[in-house]
């Protein structure tokens, strides 16, 4: 079976340490970086040599960058990335921050490192699963007056582009095949998230924010809320 492949940086030597070897005895095949910038540069290295990492584990506090800037820096080369936050901070606003970005989880040092592998195989097998949905869907469809291209990770809209992570596209997919129906919440977080808990409810939520953005250029087309029940997608 072939490994999965982690980006890690984490500027602690110890605990990166620690994390590399308990990782690799899961089978994870580990790229370990003592800082954000060290990180970008192995990031970018592989991915000219056309062998992507599969996930990434991101401390938030690292010197010459920080997790935040490390993460932004490498969405906007590939958005279908997932990856996780650690950090030693309870801080909501760091937590928020990382939504915002897009993370697939937030851990809070300090854990076992049981926890990190759990949720790393299951970020993946959501991951494999979206991605597998999205294959099989046709190449691009009719959303009011924007053009959908799930395979390409692409929203259109005359000449204007936006591109799309991973999990943006698997909800849109999720919301176009339920669209004018009022799905529950959970049923939602389920099929997108492969999980119903907090934080990937405030996950949701964040995602849920940049789709309404990404659509207000067509205002027959929303997301509308049913408090304490779920969400409607509606479209022509």
């Amino acid at each position: 079976m072939e490994k999965q492949r982690v980006l890690l940086a984490e500027d602690d030597f110890d605990f990166g340490s620690i994390l590399k070897q308990y990782l690799e005895i899961h089978n994870f095949d580990v790229s370990w970086a003592q800082d954000g910038k060290e990180a970008l540069t192995l990031f970018n290295a592989e991915t000219l040599a056309e062998r992507p990492f599969d996930i990434c584990v991101f401390d938030v506090m690292m010197p010459k960058m920080d997790g935040f800037a490390l993460a932004e820096a490498i969405v906007s080369k590939s958005p279908e990335l997932p990856f996780i936050f650690l950090t030693a901070k309870k801080m909501k606003d760091d937590r928020i921050k990382g939504l915002k970005l897009g993370a697939d989880d937030y851990i809070v040092k300090p854990f076992e490192a049981d926890i990190l592998v759990l949720r790393l195989q299951n970020i993946l097998k959501r991951s494999q699963r979206g991605s597998a949905i999205i294959r099989n869907t046709i190449d691009n469809y009719a959303i009011g007056k924007y053009t959908f291209y799930p395979q390409n990770h692409q929203l259109r809209i005359n000449d204007t582009v936006q591109k799309l992570t991973d999990k943006e596209a698997q909800l849109i997919s999720y919301f176009f095949e339920h669209k004018n129906q009022l799905v529950n919440r959970d049923d939602l977080l389920n099929g997108v998230w492969g999980s119903d808990d907090f934080f990937s409810g405030r996950s949701m939520d964040v995602f849920i924010s940049r789709l309404r953005k990404y659509f207000k250029e067509d205002p027959q087309i929303s997301i509308e809320s049913t408090r304490g029940v779920g969400l409607t997608f509606i479209t022509p």
